[in-house]
């Protein structure tokens, strides 16, 4: 299944640590790659599977993988006593249990920061879409069906100078906040804690999550997937929000019960959601995606060729320090 890249310096073969790449990469992080690891390349782009993962460990000193590797206790638990760190290439760590990886040893990183740009254009995207009527309208055109007009044909919701509700104010919310100030949206949110006065730059904190959805004309979740999160949105908080409210996800999908948002939307009382995230993935929610009023995206929040280089040059970084005795910045365990 793997290929190997071995790399020779005057004759000598040169002792570099040995390092798994999940998944195919940018160009230019591969390259990167090279010039200090043996790198272990997939044959085909897919996610790994636990026994892989486990072969792998005894042959490699460091995974670089993505959220679609899930190493779980019961994977981990397997791991060869070789591998010594995991680099994501992503933001999130939900697909890591890093309790059972710290308990072993293994070094975990992520990659923060980089992302936050991209992921915030695509929250905007979404929630443009479902606002405007985006699916329904491209329908209408794509089939051929655009045979009339009315002042009543196809209205959507206004975004400008409505109110934002985010939960989630790290890098990306307040990325999302910056770009929807240009909208003229007043800008309300719900933390962990709350931000410095300089970097709320007028957002309105909100205690609990309760209060903030209830005011939340549009919501935007930027917060990370953990027990406490985990179905954050579900049937009773969505009853909290204004009727005709829009949700948009561009996080993790296990932040929504996907059958509570698909009932709201049914019914009318969420009149649109923008998604870029689903529980299962890849494949989605055929339920949602029958719906006309959900805009749907297969998890591109980070896919521009800028920032899919600097995630990787940033995973790389932080294998490099570890290799160099350092320790990584965006170390997690």
């Amino acid at each position: 299944m793997f290929s190997t890249k071995q790399e020779k310096n005057k004759g000598k073969m040169l002792k570099k640590p040995r390092l798994w790449i999940s998944r195919f990469l940018s160009q230019l992080t591969l390259d990167r790659a090279r010039e200090n690891f043996e790198v272990y390349l997939p044959k085909i782009d897919r996610p790994a599977s636990k026994n892989e993962m486990v072969e792998l460990s005894s042959k490699v000193d460091a995974f670089l993988i993505c959220h679609s590797e899930i190493i779980s206790s019961d994977v981990a638990k397997n791991f060869n006593k070789r591998l010594k760190i995991i680099a994501n290439h992503s933001v999130g760590t939900d697909h890591c249990d890093l309790d059972a990886l710290k308990s072993i040893g293994i070094v975990v990183t992520n990659t923060p920061d980089v992302l936050s740009d991209a992921t915030a254009e695509i929250s905007m995207l979404l929630l443009l879409g479902a606002a405007r009527r985006a699916v329904e309208a491209q329908n209408i055109i794509k089939e051929g069906k655009w045979n009339s007009w009315s002042p009543s044909f196809m209205v959507g919701k206004q975004v400008t100078g409505q109110r934002l509700g985010i939960i989630g104010m790290g890098r990306v919310g307040q990325a999302m906040a910056r770009n929807a100030r240009g909208l003229n949206m007043q800008i309300h949110y719900h933390n962990r804690k709350r931000l410095p006065k300089e970097q709320e730059k007028g957002a309105v904190y909100h205690n609990s999550k309760e209060e903030l959805l209830r005011i939340s004309d549009f919501l935007s979740l930027h917060c990370p997937a953990t027990l406490e999160t985990q179905e954050i949105i579900n049937k009773k908080t969505i009853q909290l929000m204004p009727n005709n409210a829009i949700i948009v996800n561009a996080a993790r999908g296990k932040l929504i019960d996907e059958q509570a948002l698909i009932d709201a939307l049914i019914s009318g009382k969420i009149s649109g959601a923008g998604l870029d995230c689903f529980v299962k993935e890849p494949g989605g929610n055929p339920k949602l995606s029958a719906l006309k009023n959900v805009f749907m995206l297969p998890h591109i929040g980070s896919a521009t060729e800028k920032t899919r280089d600097a995630m990787g040059l940033r995973a790389l970084e932080n294998l490099n320090a570890y290799f160099s005795g350092k320790r990584p910045l965006d170390q997690v365990t």
